[in-house]
């Protein structure tokens, strides 16, 4: 099969997606174009993802997944389409979706303490004119002892390391306590013990209904943990299932060039090459 039919059939799958009835879906977007300017920097992005489903955004340095998060919050403007948190407009909802930005876009010299940062997670709900109560303090620490942080309480965050701090701004998140979380490469430049703890919480908020979704090039990762996978390349190449997803003609279209072939189970399947798509 080549690329074209490839995207000719991700294109019909993506509208496809949740056929069936009933019909609840936590996140829907809906022929989406964003970006800055009159070019879009993404364009025709459909797809809908349920209630307790964790879903893994895919593509190249360049694809557009931090636009769609962002798009996806509000924080730059789309031009087309519309954007749904259970079937209402998700912008007037802003305080249902969690995000964690991705690690080289925190100012780490900020004089703040590991608390005052989760807290923050907390004032979508309080509102920045009110100060926290007992309830929100609570959560503070129920989110340090989720990432297992709570004894680095009081510490600036500058003097942390950079897995320590993904694990920081991840129970800022979790103290929002949102419908939907959007994590923007969670686990890039982070150790393995960091990798494993992040993710086993991210299916534990999945398992308890929670909608996760998570931009990533760690494709094994992907294959192993994900319910279903969104390709992206500016716009839509593919959604559904890993089983589905990873195909050579759909990763070819997603990925281009850049690619090596893998064995995944009994079939050759193609990946990225993260070496070259890794941040320099």
């Amino acid at each position: 099969m080549n690329a074209d039919v490839g995207m000719q059939r991700a294109e019909s799958e993506s509208l496809a997606v949740g056929a069936g009835s009933p019909r609840h879906y936590c996140l829907e977007v809906q022929d989406l174009a964003a970006g800055y300017g009159n070019q879009p920097a993404i364009d025709g992005i459909t797809f809908a993802v349920r209630p307790g489903q964790m879903v893994g955004v895919i593509g190249p340095n360049g694809a557009g997944k931090t636009t769609l998060f962002k798009a996806i919050l509000g924080l730059i403007p789309v031009l087309r389409g519309r954007i749904l948190l259970h079937d209402a407009d998700a912008h007037a909802q802003r305080a249902m979706m969690g995000y964690l930005p991705q690690l080289d876009e925190i100012h780490r010299t900020f004089p703040v303490s590991v608390s005052d940062v989760v807290m923050m997670g907390r004032y979508p709900r309080i509102g920045w004119s009110r100060r926290p109560g007992a309830g929100d303090a609570s959560a503070v620490r129920q989110a340090l002892e989720r990432v297992d942080l709570l004894d680095h309480a009081r510490t600036q965050i500058g003097k942390l390391s950079g897995g320590q701090l993904q694990r920081v701004l991840l129970a800022r998140v979790l103290a929002q306590d949102p419908h939907l979380l959007l994590l923007d490469e969670p686990v890039s430049g982070v150790d393995t013990t960091t990798q494993h703890a992040i993710f086993g919480v991210l299916e534990e908020l999945r398992d308890n209904g929670k909608t996760v979704v998570v931009a990533t090039h760690d494709l094994n990762c992907v294959v192993e943990r994900f319910d279903q996978v969104l390709c992206l390349s500016k716009r839509l190449v593919a959604y559904g299932s890993p089983a589905d997803v990873f195909r050579e003609e759909i990763l070819e279209a997603t990925y281009g060039s850049h690619l090596m072939v893998v064995k995944v189970g009994d079939r050759r399947v193609v990946v990225a090459d993260e070496h070259h798509h890794r941040r320099k």
